[in-house]
């Protein structure tokens, strides 16, 4: 396996080529929202929790309420900025941790050189597909004023399906507050898992359920206990994502024969 690398270290080279033409497993880049809750194994935000080298861009003045709880276009020349950076680092493509991001899915893939998954909300319609008849994929949703109508069509989404809030009426938790970082991974794996089962109750022939937000993706094997149903996060998103880059140079061009 190759060493896992933290982008922070964006002078760091990532992986070789030795005695091959076989290019070596490129790094993901990761763009990242600003927060003070660390990132632990089992995260996106740590890099231990992946088979594969990534390199993360914090993106300045993102908190969350200006991103995920507003429209602020503002920003995405700020995103497409930092996802340039970890192009230039190696980088032979870029996910980002926010779901409601994909309303800037296409311009984000048409400001790069490489490809661009901006949303775990993305892989909600392929769920779908993917079920039986007159089964249906739930999502869950990290807070109820992040239901975002743009968002949620620009990933083919239907917004008021089946979709359950991790939190009502206050903002989910992005600080760690009085919590220690356990006591918040709790807190949070409670709330989700609660969540689901909620989402399984309201919502007959449930046959999948999607975690909307990439923090998520650290309590994806309690909600699977929890529901019994499949369950596809940012996590499984990312590595097939990564896995169809592999054994290619960056940019991508076809070989003709």
């Amino acid at each position: 396996m190759p060493p896992l690398v933290d982008t922070l270290a964006a002078t760091e080279l990532v992986g070789s080529v030795a005695d091959s033409d076989r290019p070596a497993v490129a790094p993901l880049g990761i763009l990242m929202f600003e927060t003070d809750v660390p990132s632990e194994p089992g995260d996106v935000g740590c890099p231990d929790t992946f088979p594969f080298p990534v390199r993360y861009a914090v993106v300045p003045r993102t908190a969350v309420i200006r991103v995920a709880h507003s429209i602020d276009d503002a920003l995405l020349a700020t995103f497409i900025h930092a996802a340039a950076g970890l192009v230039e680092q190696g980088c032979h493509g870029i996910v980002t941790t926010c779901s409601f991001l994909a309303r800037w899915q296409t311009e984000l893939a048409m400001s790069l050189t490489v490809p661009v998954l901006a949303s775990s909300l993305l892989q909600v319609p392929l769920v779908q597909r993917l079920l039986p008849r007159r089964q249906r994929v739930g999502i869950v949703i990290r807070s109820a004023i992040e239901i975002n109508d743009a968002a949620f069509q620009a990933a083919g989404v239907e917004p008021y399906g089946a979709v359950e809030c991790v939190l009502h009426d206050r903002h989910s938790a992005t600080t760690l507050g009085d919590d220690s970082p356990r006591q918040h991974r709790e807190r949070m794996q409670a709330d989700v898992v609660a969540a689901a089962r909620r989402l399984v109750g309201a919502h007959a022939h449930l046959g999948a359920i999607v975690l909307e937000c990439a923090s998520m993706s650290a309590h994806r094997d309690a909600v699977a206990a929890a529901t019994g149903l499949p369950v596809f996060g940012a996590l499984q998103l990312f590595t097939w994502f990564h896995a169809g880059l592999q054994g290619t140079r960056a940019p991508y061009r076809r070989h003709l024969p």
